[in-house]
């Protein structure tokens, strides 16, 4: 894919339920970015077709989607999305949530994101993100977090798996954002990381 058929982007980083989703919906209601999250791309398909009963035998055990189906229902997604005029990359940063998970992933994204930013959501306290994400499965009636033990296997899963992902980027383009703050504070301290790079994006593409 040639360079200027790739997303400039914005990668929201981080544990589970740290946050990423809820900056994530905000931001998608700011013109100029486009909120993309991995997770609820997956959670949207259909579990009677053929994807979706795969993805969905992951996702219940906290286990990762493997590498080619995560590309083919992405990719799918994205062209969706553009086609539907609901992402448009001329206009829109994508900002993305829910991938890479892994190192070849990084790999895999780069003929199709030129990221511009990782938005590194750091929290002190693994037992209150424990706490917030079987309140969200309540609230949203998402099987894939109502078992504690499910919950600790996929933190497990993101400290050996996805941790590693952040070493893979020059340093340069990582900012840590503090998440134990009030939302609005991390808000903040997103856009103060964001802006620059949509101001770019609308330049160049007047």
């Amino acid at each position: 894919m040639a360079d200027e058929q790739r997303y400039r982007c914005v990668l929201l980083f981080g544990p589970p339920g740290v946050g990423k989703g809820t900056q994530g919906k905000i931001l998608a209601n700011i013109p100029g970015f486009f909120h993309l999250s991995v997770g609820d791309v997956f959670r949207s398909i259909d579990i009677g077709s053929e994807d979706g009963k795969l993805v969905y035998n992951y996702i219940s055990k906290g286990e990762f989607v493997p590498n080619e189906l995560t590309m083919k229902i992405w990719k799918k997604a994205v062209r969706a999305y553009v086609a539907l005029s609901w992402f448009k990359p001329r206009e829109d940063v994508l900002v993305l949530d829910g991938m890479p998970r892994n190192v070849e992933q990084v790999e895999l994204v780069k003929d199709y994101l030129e990221i511009q930013r990782i938005i590194y959501l750091e929290c002190s306290d693994q037992e209150d993100m424990i706490h917030r994400i079987r309140r969200r499965a309540i609230r949203e009636n998402r099987t894939d977090d109502a078992n504690e033990d499910i919950i600790r296997h996929r933190f497990a899963l993101y400290e050996r798996v996805t941790a590693p992902v952040l070493e893979q980027y020059d340093e340069s383009i990582i900012h840590r954002v503090d998440c134990n703050g009030s939302p609005a504070e991390v808000l903040r301290s997103i856009l103060d990381i964001s802006i620059p790079v949509q101001n770019v994006h609308f330049q160049s593409n007047q």
